[in-house]
This record gives C-alpha cells, sequence and structure tokens, in this order.
C-alpha cells in the first residue's frame, strides 16, 4: 500500500520542479525566431520522417488542447514554418511539413535548448538521469 504522505510529498516535488525549470526555460525562447509552442510543434514535425507527420500527432504531443493547436498551427503556416495539407489517409485529418525556414529555425533555437536543457539538469548524474527517465515513463504507463 503507497504512503498516502509520501505519495503527495513526491507528487508536490515533481511538479515544483517541473514547473520551475519549465519556467527558467522560457528565458530559451526570448529573441528568438519561434515561440515555445512553435518549437514543440516543430520538435516532433522534424523528428518525422521527411519532417511530415499527421496533426494529430502533433496534438497528442502537446500540452495545450486541440483547437490551441488548430490555431498555432494555422500561425505557423502562415508565418511560413510549415505546411498544412489534407490527410490522404483520413480526409478529415491534416499533414504537417516542416518548411526549410521552420526546420532552420527549429536548429537554431534547438542548439541553445539543448545546452540549456543539459545545463539545468546537470545535478543529476547518469545514472540518476536513467533512473528519472524510467520513473517517469513508469508514471506516464510506457
Amino acid at each position: 500500500m503507497t504512503d498516502r504522505k509520501l505519495a503527495l510529498e513526491a507528487w508536490e516535488g515533481l511538479f515544483r520542479a517541473q514547473h520551475e525549470l519549465f519556467m527558467a526555460m522560457a528565458a530559451d525562447f526570448e529573441n528568438t525566431p519561434i515561440s515555445q509552442a512553435e518549437y514543440d510543434v516543430l520538435l516532433t514535425v522534424t523528428r518525422a520522417p521527411n519532417m511530415t507527420v499527421r496533426l494529430r500527432e502533433v496534438t497528442t504531443n502537446m500540452l495545450i488542447s486541440q483547437p490551441s493547436v488548430s490555431r498555432l498551427v494555422d500561425r505557423m503556416v502562415g508565418r511560413g514554418l510549415i505546411t498544412k495539407t489534407s490527410d490522404p489517409e483520413d480526409g478529415r485529418g491534416a499533414v504537417l511539413t516542416a518548411t526549410d525556414a521552420g526546420a532552420r529555425s527549429f536548429r537554431e533555437v534547438a542548439t541553445a535548448h539543448s545546452r540549456s536543457i543539459i545545463e539545468r539538469m546537470s545535478p543529476l548524474n547518469d545514472e540518476e538521469l536513467c533512473e528519472l527517465r524510467k520513473l517517469t515513463d513508469k508514471l506516464r504507463g510506457r
């Protein structure tokens, strides 16, 4: 049986650490060509084969609502960061592809953001990082 007090304390610690790290990393996106939300979309799109992915996969990876993702994607299309076409396998869906400008902007921000993540995770050694990854995967049901 899980100790209730310990579970609540662990949750609060995890939540506060995530929040503090997230807020600190928001600075990584100041004066960059893309916002943090745009970066999240481009992260999913640029990792996909041919930098093309279904909109529903992007929505699944985002921490905002589906309508918010759709509005964000439409703004990104307007800015020339991605293209959006009908999904040939599902006429109700859409397929997103990173443009050269979008991929270039993503790479520019990703380099600095990766350094920032590594720096902020540096208090943990490799063994602790592996354990953290295993624990978060377990909490996410993986």
